[in-house]
């Protein structure tokens, strides 16, 4: 058989080269763009959830005062672990005899990670935590109070209307503070004002029932379960990801658009 020169052979040479680079292009977009979907539907944005009274906007006031023990040292720690674990947002306060804002309201719960490790007791430590910033510098007296009235301002000052303040501490006050504490409680927490919620930290029972008079709600155990069995819940419902949606939409268009370009040229017979 001998082959019919045709003068616009070199023209399509090009448009052949162009249209394998087009192809090539697209097939190692869509393959990524599927391999990326694949990988970021495995890993759902899903809180854990937690046996605290605390959510999402809470303003939390941790008492890292000179009474803590070194048990009630490593409940803390376990505390913001669970606290890490929810995903949500909060502010943070840390008090002892004055209190200061450590994190600002609105701050990743993942934020809190970091302090977690001295508040952890390493392999072969006997029983020693890790020394910690607040010991010698911070950690002195004990007023609840200081904690309670700046995590209090701080949701006034940023209008954090829907916002509660969580107090995490041993419930160990200062016999001095207790008058200033009732003052707080009585002109910043309770009914048609900020709410307040306390999980106890090795609370001695006459200082837990304190606590529930002041916060009108029951005082959480930070190493107890909740204090009422709840109905099994069903499986957390993970919203479908903004970026999955795109991946997926990327994805799609990926492909019709391989498929248009790939598609083999055929003569048509008259």
């Amino acid at each position: 058989m001998t082959a019919v020169p045709d003068p616009g052979a070199r023209g399509l040479s090009r448009v052949a080269r162009r249209t394998a680079l087009v192809r090539g292009a697209l097939a190692v977009a869509t393959g990524a763009l599927v391999l990326l979907v694949a990988v970021a539907s495995r890993h759902p944005a899903v809180a854990q959830p937690s046996s605290l009274p605390v959510r999402s906007g809470d303003v939390v006031v941790l008492d890292l005062s000179a009474s803590i023990s070194s048990d009630t040292f490593s409940r803390i720690g376990e505390t913001l672990r669970k606290l890490v674990a929810t995903r949500s947002r909060f502010g943070l306060v840390i008090f002892s005899n004055v209190a200061y804002e450590a994190l600002p309201p609105g701050t990743r719960a993942s934020a809190l990670t970091p302090l977690i490790r001295y508040f952890t007791l390493a392999p072969g430590a006997a029983g020693a935590l890790p020394a910690n910033p607040w010991t010698l510098s911070f950690s002195r007296g004990t007023r609840i109070s200081a904690g309670l009235d700046l995590a209090h301002r701080i949701v006034v000052a940023d209008h954090l209307s829907h916002a509660r303040v969580v107090l995490i501490s041993d419930l160990a006050d200062d016999p001095e503070d207790i008058q200033r504490l009732n003052q707080v409680a009585t002109s910043e927490y309770g009914s048609g004002r900020t709410p307040l919620r306390v999980v106890a930290l090795n609370a001695a029972p006459d200082d837990a029932a304190f606590f529930t008079r002041i916060a009108g709600t029951a005082v959480t155990d930070a190493a107890a379960a909740p204090a009422k069995p709840s109905p099994p819940a069903a499986a957390p419902r993970a919203r479908l990801p903004i970026a999955l949606v795109l991946l997926i939409v990327a994805a799609v268009v990926a492909l019709a658009a391989y498929g248009l370009w790939a598609a083999r040229l055929r003569w048509r017979t008259e």
